[in-house]
């Protein structure tokens, strides 16, 4: 006859191996493998389209044909298995570094402002260390989106009281990280910060009122900046006339699109990236994926950005806590959301606002902080699949109960 004691320890022994069994399919988690699918689907085509839109402008400037492709491959050899430790990390390494991590981003940040901080395109937001430039804002936007998790979940008990949702995440953190960036009159990744901290406060489910505040606040100080420079509001009032200022890459990008038809002219075979369209590259790469892969390999990249927030909405809908949901969503908000903001610059939608598309474009720092920011979502997932995993062991009906 078993004792009570032995029946106990062989139930919970069964409760354990039922929960081990559990985290040995966390690797295999369909959500957690839909992420790394699509983020190594995206990166992979970003390096083809960099090795053939970046060919002609590496070469003119003495890299060879393959010097773009090989700094870019360079950078995605580096931020892979960044990514690969970050998922491998505990929430709770992040909810313990986060303070650090967003102290260390701004410290980066700061540094546009010293010697080693050099203008592009008129925004000062990049560092030039040596030979090696990097563009400290894509490292601040993930710090800053990990600190709003950490902020939000300590502060649980007291949200839904403004003062305490606004108060230090807005005030003064979110504000001293965004007016960093704008000071280096960097509008676009200003204002795709702004989205990405509403977003997560939007999905640690912060109140409305406090999100009403937020978005009157965004939007009156978007205006000011807009309406406070000419040439901002030169952009917006365009008409596609000036075809030698303002107009060139507009125009070019959207002859780019419209030249590839259904199917493109074939890999490699782009003439806007002959020194046509500025930036090919980097932040107008969408414009040569429609001339050499056609609509249909546009609407790949749009697919594969839909699914990828998808699967990032699962991760949010199940996550065990309000950190979880925080962090995934404001990633979600980054990456995603900007991605369609390129793409919307792109196709005429929007002026041109310099953001690069995620994971695609040319950019060393962008493609590693997004890489990071990939690791981070799958860091939550995998807790959020042992976490479905634990409820399961614990209902009634979990998988069969020892009798």
């Amino acid at each position: 006859m078993t004792s009570p004691r032995t029946a106990t320890s062989a139930s919970g022994a069964g409760g354990r191996a039922r929960i081990r069994l559990a985290g040995m399919r966390l690797a295999a988690d369909p959500t957690v493998a839909l992420i790394y699918s699509i983020t190594f689907l995206l990166v992979g085509i970003g390096l083809i389209m960099v090795l053939s839109s970046s060919s002609i402008s590496s070469y003119l400037d003495d890299q060879g044909f393959f010097g773009g492709f090989w700094r870019q491959f360079t950078y995605a050899v580096i931020g892979v298995p960044l990514m690969f430790i970050a998922a491998a990390m505990p929430l709770s390494f992040w909810k313990r570094w986060a303070w650090w991590l967003f102290a260390l981003g701004l410290a980066l940040q700061t540094l546009v402002f010293t010697p080693l901080g050099v203008e592009v395109w008129g925004n000062r937001n990049w560092v030039q260390i040596g030979g090696i430039g990097a563009q400290p804002s894509e490292v601040l936007k993930l710090a800053l989106i990990v600190w709003i998790g950490t902020v939000l979940a300590r502060k649980e008990p007291l949200l839904g009281q403004m003062r305490h949702e606004l108060i230090p995440v807005i005030l003064p953190g979110s504000i001293i990280a965004l007016g960093l960036v704008l000071l280096g009159h960097d509008l676009g990744t200003t204002m795709i910060m702004g989205v990405t901290v509403f977003g997560a406060m939007f999905f640690a489910g912060t109140s409305w009122k406090s999100l009403g505040v937020i978005a009157g606040g965004a939007v009156a100080a978007t205006l000011f900046f807009v309406l406070s420079s000419p040439n901002r509001l030169a952009r917006i009032r365009s008409d596609g006339g000036d075809y030698s200022g303002l107009d060139w890459q507009p125009l070019h990008g959207l002859w780019a699109l419209a030249g590839g038809g259904m199917f493109g002219v074939g890999l490699g075979g782009s003439k806007a990236k002959w020194s046509w369209l500025p930036a090919a590259e980097d932040d107008y790469i969408f414009a040569i994926i429609g001339e050499e892969l056609g609509m249909i390999g546009a609407l790949l990249i749009i697919v594969l950005f839909i699914a990828l927030a998808i699967a990032l909405m699962r991760v949010i809908a199940r996550a065990r806590d309000r950190f979880g949901r925080a962090v995934v969503g404001g990633i979600m908000v980054w990456i995603v959301g900007q991605a369609f903001v390129n793409i919307g610059v792109v196709i005429g939608i929007f002026p041109v606002l310099g953001v690069p598309l995620p994971l695609i474009s040319s950019g060393g720092t962008a493609l590693i902080a997004c890489l990071l920011a990939m690791g981070v979502a799958v860091s939550v997932a995998r807790d959020t699949a042992q976490y479905q995993a634990e409820l399961a062991a614990q209902s009634p009906h979990g998988g069969g109960s020892t009798a």
